[in-house]
């Protein structure tokens, strides 16, 4: 039996090989590598994918998620309410300009922030909320826009993970002040280096994280604030328009995998297969499957040749980084026992009928 790793790159870069070396060949020949066409054409393209008026590529996601926030003047003293469920990147964000993230509590069932939770960790230092979109899943934004509003807050949607992901019909990444996205190459989008962007509908904030990115400056030498290098370069730019006109395929080929892990694991031991909000759909940027006995499967799956991953072992609120807040095991049981009973399976655009029948396979036999 071959081995199944957790992601394979190679069917889906074998398809548009060609384009990806014109794009690059493009780009070699222009002789114009920061801050050129390519970038120019690649925002255009990916703010008419996520139906906002503006897109500005960046660095990275975490860049994005940073210009996001310093765009909306969140500063020290100020806090803002993040997943206690998330990778740190979303709190790490809040740290950048100075501020607090405040971690709440997912919903147990989709494991995205849980609305319920919000209101109860809003105080007079709350500046923003930052939902994340996880595992692909959106957001019950609809709560969320409306909290938000009623306690006049700004939302920035960490859409890292759920590039064409909706909830009620509307695009994640266009609910938000500013929101911000990453197309490492693992993403649903990916580019082959570490590229960001950061979507909006708002004209000031569009020009301002354009200005923050370079430096600080609109015009050349002219820096009319304290900015940053975060820029996206024109290489990564063209790689990514090449695989934006891909990738409604590649998630509809995400989906079908998803449905048929769903199928083949159904009643399967303890396994707690992913539950969908009735208003959400998901993209699937991964596949996370929850038991108790998830180290066991997981070096079960190792010695038949099948690669998972654990998205996240160890919470936010856990990481050495963030003990001067002073959380203690025990602090948010929900992420905790995510973190403890979370495995997340193989899921890549190209991996076949065969492949997820081995992996579910492989899984029944575990539980027998």
């Amino acid at each position: 039996m071959s081995a199944i790793p957790f992601l394979n790159f190679e069917p889906m870069h074998k398809l548009i090989r060609s384009e990806i070396m014109q794009s690059f060949q493009d780009v070699y020949d222009a002789n114009w590598f920061v801050m050129g066409k390519k970038l120019e054409a690649f925002e255009k393209e990916y703010a008419a994918f996520n139906n906002t008026n503006y897109s500005i590529g960046v660095s990275n996601g975490l860049d994005a998620l940073h210009l996001a926030l310093k765009a909306l003047n969140v500063t020290k003293g100020d806090e803002v309410i993040v997943p206690s469920n998330t990778y740190i990147a979303t709190a790490l964000a809040a740290s950048y300009v100075g501020a607090t993230p405040v971690f709440v509590e997912p919903d147990p069932n989709t494991y995205n922030i849980n609305p319920a939770n919000i209101e109860a960790a809003i105080t007079s230092k709350t500046k923003v909320i930052m939902p994340v979109h996880l595992y692909g899943q959106a957001c019950d934004m609809d709560a969320i826009m409306a909290i938000a509003k009623k306690h006049n807050l700004f939302v920035v949607e960490d859409n890292a993970q759920a590039h064409g992901a909706t909830f009620n019909g509307k695009i994640t990444g266009s609910f938000g002040n500013a929101n911000g996205t990453s197309f490492y190459p693992g993403k649903n989008l990916g580019a082959l280096g570490d590229a960001g962007a950061v979507t909006t509908n708002d004209e000031s904030i569009a020009k301002k994280i354009a200005m923050l990115r370079n430096y600080g400056s609109e015009k050349k030498y002219h820096n009319e604030e304290i900015g940053f290098n975060m820029r996206l370069d024109e290489v990564q730019a063209g790689f990514l328009s090449v695989k934006l006109k891909h990738l409604n395929e590649w998630t509809k080929q995400r989906k079908e995998i998803a449905k048929q892990y769903n199928e083949a694991l159904k009643n399967v031991g303890d396994l707690v297969l992913p539950a969908v909000h009735a208003n959400a759909t998901h993209v699937y940027h991964l596949y996370v499957i929850k038991t108790k006995n998830r180290d066991g499967l997981q070096k079960h799956l190792s010695e038949n040749g099948i690669g998972t991953l654990i998205h996240y072992p160890i919470p936010p609120h856990l990481q050495k980084a963030y003990q001067s807040l002073g959380f203690k095991k025990g602090s948010f049981p929900i992420a905790e026992e995510l973190a403890d009973n979370c495995l997340s399976l193989p899921i890549w655009p190209g991996m076949t009928l065969d492949q997820v029948n081995t992996v579910a396979e492989n899984i029944k036999k575990a539980f027998k």
